[in-house]
Formats: structure tokens, sequence, C-alpha cells
């Protein structure tokens, strides 16, 4: 979903229809990228929607929000199997930073006014997405987009429940207003649609407040393993002229 940014329109499912001087026609949604990231995946989406037209291939592009959750049914059948946990500066989200930081005792960490607002869905569900995106493939030559989220939520509104989650669990969870290190707007407008793979039959697990006790109480049961120095960002985007760290052969 992050290359779309954060317009101040809704944000359609891959095309948007316009009139512009009395003439109509249906054209990608312009593309925003919030990161060298995102605009690497706006890249990726542009090259393949050229080898629909140029070659007849079909594809689904799947614009997917912020994924959390680290069980599924098959995981569930051995901790080792558990999915990754990333609460870092670099490449941790808000969801799994607040868990961690509820866990040990560390306070939320909200980027600046705390507005930014994504989609946001289950694990479960981005593997759901898949099959469903599969099981229903586009037409020979399409270029389709399905945007893949279930929920969406601020920074501001994912410390809020984190904090209730936390205080049921006994814990005592502070929140604090830190510099943002990233580029964006703190504050915007942010409404995008997700439809289509709930047309194709899509049954979402929303957010509820067993499944954020079910995050905190892995945070909590791994907090030995949490690399507290790790938690606070230390990369900004704003500096310029800072010098690479570079590893030794």
């Amino acid at each position: 979903m992050g290359e779309y940014g954060t317009p101040n329109i809704d944000i359609e499912e891959g095309y948007i229809t316009i009139t512009h001087n009395g003439r109509t026609d249906t054209l990608p949604y312009p593309k925003q990228a919030s990161s060298f990231y995102h605009l690497s995946k706006v890249h990726d989406s542009n090259n393949i929607a050229f080898t629909c037209k140029a070659w007849g291939i079909r594809a689904t592009d799947l614009n997917q929000g912020v994924v959390y959750g680290v069980r599924t049914d098959e995981t569930e059948m051995h901790e080792e199997l558990y999915n990754r946990f990333d609460y870092d500066g670099i490449f941790g989200t808000a969801l799994n930073r607040f868990c961690v930081q509820a866990a040990v005792g560390h306070p939320l960490t909200v980027y600046g006014k705390g507005g930014q607002t994504r989609g946001y869905l289950d694990i479960r569900d981005t593997v759901q997405c898949v099959e469903l995106a599969i099981a229903n493939p586009a037409q020979r030559g399409e270029f389709r987009v399905f945007n893949q989220f279930t929920e969406q939520f601020s920074v501001n509104e994912l410390a809020k429940l984190v904090t209730k989650a936390g205080e049921k669990l006994g814990l005592d969870v502070q929140t604090i207003s830190v510099p943002n290190p990233r580029v964006e707007a703190e504050e915007h407008y942010y409404n995008a649609k997700h439809t289509k793979l709930i047309e194709l039959g899509l049954k979402p697990h929303l957010l509820s407040d067993s499944l954020l006790d079910s995050l905190l109480n892995v945070a909590i049961e791994f907090k030995d393993r949490v690399d507290t120095k790790q938690i606070m960002p230390n990369v900004s985007w704003r500096k310029i002229g800072v010098k690479p760290k570079t590893v030794a052969a």
C-alpha cells in the first residue's frame, strides 16, 4: 500500500477514472511512494503492467498493508515455526514495536504527531489473499490490482489499543512522542478501498482484543531475546553527508 502514499482523495484499487478537459479515461492510480523501498515496488508494478500489455501475460498485483501476527495453523504445530517479529527502528512495524516495548517496560514511542494511518492485516489473511488470487486468476493480458488489507489504524490508535491490552495483562504501559526519523505526513486523510478480495471470499481476522493479547504474550514470552538498544530509531531520513559504514573484507 505504500506505493500510493497518502493522497487527499480516496485510494482506489489500482485504477482511477477521471474526467479532464471534457474527456474521460481510466488510468493507473497515481503513485506517491513513501520511501525508496516503496519506490522499488512502484517500478515493479510498472514493469509488470507493461509485460502484460506487451506479452499478454496475466498478473495480479497485491498491494499489501502492514502485516501483524506470528502464528498460522501450520506454525502452531511447533514454536520453532513462529514467524519473525521485527521490532527494531528499521524493519520493525509500529504494532510489533509497541508490543515489545510494553513487554519490556519501555514507553511506547509514537513518531511525531502519530496520525500516520495505514492499512493492516493478519498474517493468516496474507496467506488467504494469495490463495484467492491464485484460485481466481486474471484474464490473459490483464494487469489487475488488489489492495490487500482489512483494517485501517493510525499510530495513535495502535498505541491506545496496546496500552489497553497491556493493562489487562498487568503491564504498566506509558506512551511518549519522539521526533519522527521518517519523511512523511504525520496527520493526513486516508481512505483506501479494499473490496475485491472480499468479493472473492476473503474472511478477515480482525485486530480483536484476544489477538492483541496473543501478540503481547508472544512478546512477553520471548522478552529475554529483546535487544533494547535496537528499539529507538538510529537512522534519520533527513540527514545528508553521513559517511556510510563499511564492513572489512
